[in-house]
């Protein structure tokens, strides 16, 4: 078990206990670990104390952050930045795949793919000749997602160059610039280039991201489009919640989802 299977054990755990407060016993028991071994692991993983990353988790602490989210979120897009505020400098540019592309399905196309482990679990990441075009929590070793998406491409296995784009998508002080392929409608393109532009440690409404996308009536047409992010964690679409401050559901899972938002909070 991994550490961040071991952190979504625990943000499980919580959500069936969280009324009672669970101490640093009660949650290394959970994780198999002892007490000190468990703080030390936790405190390494998230920079934090699990007391503090746990605040993150709250319901409360959620509907704050929405609070605060419109006007970092407004300030981002007026000044046409992809991230400020982001834990890195990570820059990412969204391009359209053409309608022969997305017919083609990567015919003639080369798509390094690899495996590589990240804060929140393992991943498949496969870059082609315009730059990642998959990027998904996968379990080990499995590789039937990425050919259904390209299913005429040649893959070429390669961790290193999995690795590679992962250092810069999940870590801290980064300062890659990434070209990222992207298949969809007009209007889930202008979600998805919206979504990059939310800070790390920010979250927003469904209803504040379709303002933000000039359809203020379309929340729900806006949460398909969101649901629908074929890039994970690179397209940060777990940053959206809905209004009342609850987390909600996440293409990759809900405690994948909450682990991402209480460790971008803490950073």
């Amino acid at each position: 078990m991994n550490d961040y299977e071991r952190v979504a054990r625990i943000t499980r755990h919580l959500d069936a206990h969280h009324l009672e407060q669970p101490g640093l016993a009660a949650l290394a028991a959970e994780a198999d670990l002892s007490a000190a071994h468990f703080h030390r692991l936790f405190s390494r993983w998230a920079g934090v104390t699990p007391k503090d990353f746990l605040q993150c988790l709250t319901l409360e602490h959620a509907r704050e952050r929405l609070r605060l989210g419109q006007s970092v979120f407004d300030a981002a897009l007026d000044a046409g930045l992809s991230s400020p505020g982001r834990l890195h400098d990570l820059c990412v540019t969204l391009e359209a795949a053409t309608p022969g592309e997305m017919k083609a399905g990567g015919a003639g196309w080369v798509i390094d793919a690899g495996f590589v482990e990240t804060p929140f679990g393992y991943c498949c990441i496969g870059n082609g000749p315009r730059g990642v075009c998959f990027l998904e929590f996968v379990e080990k070793d499995e590789r039937s997602a990425l050919t259904v998406a390209w299913p005429q491409a040649q893959i070429h296995w390669n961790d290193a160059v999995a690795e590679e784009i992962a250092s810069g998508v999940f870590q801290t002080g980064s300062q890659m610039q990434l070209k990222a392929l992207v298949r969809g409608t007009p209007f889930q393109l202008r979600v998805w280039r919206a979504l990059v532009r939310i800070p790390a440690g920010c979250v927003v409404s469904y209803g504040q991201l379709a303002e933000a996308v000039g359809n203020p009536g379309a929340a729900r047409a806006v949460g398909t489009a969101v649901g629908a992010n074929p890039l994970a964690y690179l397209i940060p679409c777990h940053r959206v919640i809905r209004e009342t401050g609850v987390i909600g559901q996440y293409r990759w899972g809900h405690e994948r989802k909450r682990v991402m938002l209480g460790w971008e909070g803490l950073k």
